[in-house]
């Protein structure tokens, strides 16, 4: 994995925590869910902000930073990324 990768799941199956360690086994990354209802939403929600405020120079990032911070849900598994 890339240094500094992460998944960030949501929905419904980010509250299994076996589905959440087999994706974090198959990408040799940690995994993070946010806590807040229709979380899938709010990528989305961020980018239409970021457009609204694209002409004041603001970035994605200036954008998000009050989001609600991802919670480690699991790391990958020792020695998964070798099979």
């Amino acid at each position: 994995a890339v240094p500094g990768t992460r998944i960030l799941a949501t929905g419904g199956a980010s509250h299994n925590k076996k589905i959440l360690q087999v994706l974090s086994d198959v990408f040799n990354t940690p995994v993070y869910t946010i806590d807040t209802a229709n979380s899938a939403c709010l990528g989305s929600a961020y980018r239409a902000i970021h457009g609204l405020v694209a002409e004041t120079n603001v970035s994605l990032a200036d954008v998000v930073k009050l989001a609600p911070e991802p919670r480690l849900a699991v790391t990958p598994t020792a020695g998964a990324e070798e099979v």
